[in-house]
């Protein structure tokens, strides 16, 4: 399975262009009627605002793409953001720019620069993560391996959760699919074979981008 790149959390973001008021809202979102369910509670908010301004990428491979001006002038302001998201490789993300105007036309240039930017802002504040294809791992080991097992963890490549002392330690770990062998084989020599293992789930998790 291939990775993708998708937005982390929600955000939103405004800054002023020559008296217009800019606001650019981002969000992950994984099918078109997320993200319109999204845009419309942008223009409710927003009911006063000239221009609410869209556009969002659905699919791991970008198989669903829409975009509207909202009534700026055509190819002004959707596609524009459109441009963003690509450029930046994200998918399953909408982003919405809402517009006050503030008296000034901006010019067909000016109005390129102003969306490509709100949308940029956007996408800066809701992060970037790289969705690994990933696995999660249910473990147990003695008492005795623990502290030398958990000391090694902090040096891998894997995320410990789920941490449980029985009559046993059992733990969960998430590691990148392409890790997984590398670690587990290292936890197995550190402990002599002596750790149950156990593959619980194959998803795609959130690493966050560097």
């Amino acid at each position: 399975m291939a990775g993708y790149k998708t937005l982390l959390r929600r955000a939103e973001t405004g800054y002023l262009v020559q008296k217009s008021r800019f606001i650019g809202h981002a969000r992950p979102v994984t099918a078109p009627e997320e993200a319109l369910a999204f845009l419309e509670e942008i223009r409710q908010k927003h009911r006063e605002a000239n221009h609410n301004c869209y556009a969002y990428i659905i699919g791991q491979n970008a198989g669903i793409m829409r975009y509207s001006d909202d009534g700026e002038p055509g190819g002004t302001a959707g596609m524009p953001i459109l441009e963003v998201l690509k450029a930046r490789k994200v998918v399953d993300a909408a982003v919405v720019v809402t517009r006050y105007f503030g008296g000034i036309l901006l010019g067909a240039g000016g109005l390129v620069r102003a969306y490509s930017h709100a949308c940029a802002l956007a996408v800066d504040a809701a992060g970037v993560c790289e969705m690994h294809p990933t696995q999660r791992w249910m473990l147990e080991v003695a008492y005795p391996l623990w502290d030398r097992v958990l000391h090694r963890l902090g040096t891998m490549p894997a995320r410990l959760e789920n941490t449980q002392f029985g009559t046993a330690v059992s733990f969960e770990l998430l590691m990148k699919e392409a890790e997984a062998p590398g670690v587990l084989e290292a936890l197995t020599s550190l402990t002599d074979g002596r750790m149950e293992s156990l593959l619980a789930e194959e998803l795609f998790y959130p690493w966050e981008e560097a």
